[in-house]
């Protein structure tokens, strides 16, 4: 009997991101699978995009009742609820480094006799993750971090930066970023602003690098860090001395000194305006960047830091699906990284990469209160 995958609509505000393309479902398609898509007007992708492959185009939210031997796939976490889930699941779950409400939100999969294929930790082999979208959410953080050091250039340091725009390509936002950089550095003598990245090795940090690059920031005011910079360890008196700090570092399960800190960030003559946490993780106990505890959004993108000292205001860009504001690069390259994976899912009992994911699940599973 064919595998049936339900592509779900996202319900989380601005999400515009697919797990699959039409390009990919069509490949889904032509290898047997069964692949139903929510109708969903936020998605980056047009329905009418999926219906022209072949794919069976169903009603938005019709995951809930469909046939439980059906594969639901998603990005973002489930709306809020505490309704047991009897489905697999494939999604970013962000439940398995004990962050807040962690416990509730797997213990829905485990009263239903469901399934969480978390996507983080679908890995090879040799323990790399298959899917990743590293690269656009460090493009897409720095793009704002840019934004928002323009904007307090330019204005009282009382008004906050507005709703982001959303746009249809990177080209498009990479004029909109160029534009306001230049409009701010009279501001700043002509110089541009001094940026240092950490984790500017990885996928995200190159993201990062490339659009300062792309807006015409020069490679002498990127400072690109990364673990032999780090290993003295944090608070790093660099950071408050540069204009932008972009983190770029996978937070793991093992505790690292904090990057910087409040009192840190207090001491006299700081020049920092901006954090971009594209690793953004506030509620883990090994954030290296605890200074903030909230979200931020595309329609709020910052938030002030409460420092002290002399140093001029700071805010922190902490948005949890930075991607979105390239949601179809994003989401094309994303997709055809998922592709394999979601190809070998009819094998899935014996199948490397989802075997790894069950066997994840099931152990942390087992940390549930009153399991």
């Amino acid at each position: 009997m064919p595998t049936t995958l339900h592509l779900r609509s996202e319900t989380k505000p601005l999400e515009r991101r697919s797990p699959i393309s039409p390009a990919t479902a069509k490949a889904l398609l032509d290898a047997g699978y069964i692949v139903n898509v929510e109708h969903s007007p936020g998605r980056i992708y047009r329905d009418e995009e999926f219906a022209a492959i072949g794919a069976s185009m169903v009603p938005e939210g019709s995951w809930a009742n469909a046939p439980t031997d059906n594969i639901i796939v998603g990005l973002k976490e489930l709306p809020e609820g505490n309704s047991p889930l009897s489905h697999i699941h494939i999604q970013f779950g962000h439940c398995y480094k004990n962050q807040d409400g962690w416990d509730a939100y797997l213990s829905r999969f485990a009263r239903g006799n469901g399934l969480l294929y978390d996507i983080e930790f679908l890995t090879n082999s040799e323990g790399r993750r298959v899917a990743a979208f590293g690269y656009w959410a460090g493009y897409a953080g720095a793009a704002i971090a840019l934004l928002a050091w323009s904007h307090q250039m330019l204005h009282n340091p009382d008004t906050s930066l507005g709703a982001i725009p959303l746009y249809a390509s990177a080209q498009e936002l990479v004029g909109a970023v160029k534009t306001a950089v230049g409009e701010a550095l009279p501001k700043n003598a002509i110089k541009p602003p001094r940026i240092i990245i950490i984790g500017a090795n990885g996928r995200c940090g190159t993201g990062a690098t490339d659009i300062c690059t792309a807006v015409g920031i020069p490679s002498d005011s990127i400072l690109q860090w990364d673990l032999a910079e780090t290993a003295r360890g944090g608070p790093f008196p660099e950071i408050a001395s540069s204009d932008i700090f972009i983190n770029c570092v996978y937070i793991g399960s093992t505790a690292i000194p904090p990057f910087t800190t409040i009192d840190a960030l207090s001491q006299p003559g700081r020049n920092l305006r901006v954090i971009c946490d594209v690793s953004l993780d506030p509620n883990n106990p090994n954030n290296p960047v605890p200074v903030y505890k909230d979200y931020t959004t595309f329609v709020k993108p910052t938030l002030r830091v409460p420092v002290k000292g002399d140093g001029p205001a700071l805010s922190v860009v902490s948005i949890d699906h930075l991607p979105s504001l390239v949601a179809r690069e994003a989401s094309d390259e994303f997709s055809e990284l998922l592709l394999p994976s979601l190809l070998t899912l009819s094998q899935r009992t014996n199948e490397g990469v989802w075997l790894r994911a069950q066997k994840i699940y099931e152990e942390k599973v087992t940390e549930l209160p009153n399991y």
